[in-house]
């Protein structure tokens, strides 16, 4: 039993599509860049957030954890050079550690050699 279907098609020209068609995308929630700028926290807004988040984020990880923060914000501040510089004197300490502990051998096997 053959049944004929019967198919409409609506065909617009350019300027008739434009204006019958919406084809922008405010039903899709997309945002034009103005509004996504007026939309983005503030740092004063940004901080209470992080306040409020504080313990759900992870303490390491790659990304979205303190460490990341840690590492990124040192790389922005140029903290390394600092950190550097920490070990390079940390390193002379301990070297002048290490001279001092033999003078103060020194001294001993002098004090001792010269009381026998």
């Amino acid at each position: 039993m053959a049944q004929n279907i019967n198919f409409n098609k609506n065909v617009f020209n350019k300027s008739q599509y434009e204006k019958t068609i919406n084809t922008s995308f405010s039903e899709l929630g997309v945002q034009s860049v103005q509004e996504q700028v007026q939309n983005q926290p503030t740092v004063q807004e940004f901080f209470k957030i992080y306040n409020e988040l504080f313990y759900e984020i992870p303490e390491v990880g790659d990304i979205n954890s303190h460490e990341y923060l840690i590492l990124t914000s040192a790389e922005y501040i140029g903290y390394e050079n600092e950190s550097e510089e920490i070990q390079a004197l940390q390193r002379e300490i301990a070297t002048l550690r290490e001279e001092l502990l033999e003078s103060q051998n020194d001294l001993v096997n002098l004090t001792t050699n010269s009381s026998k």
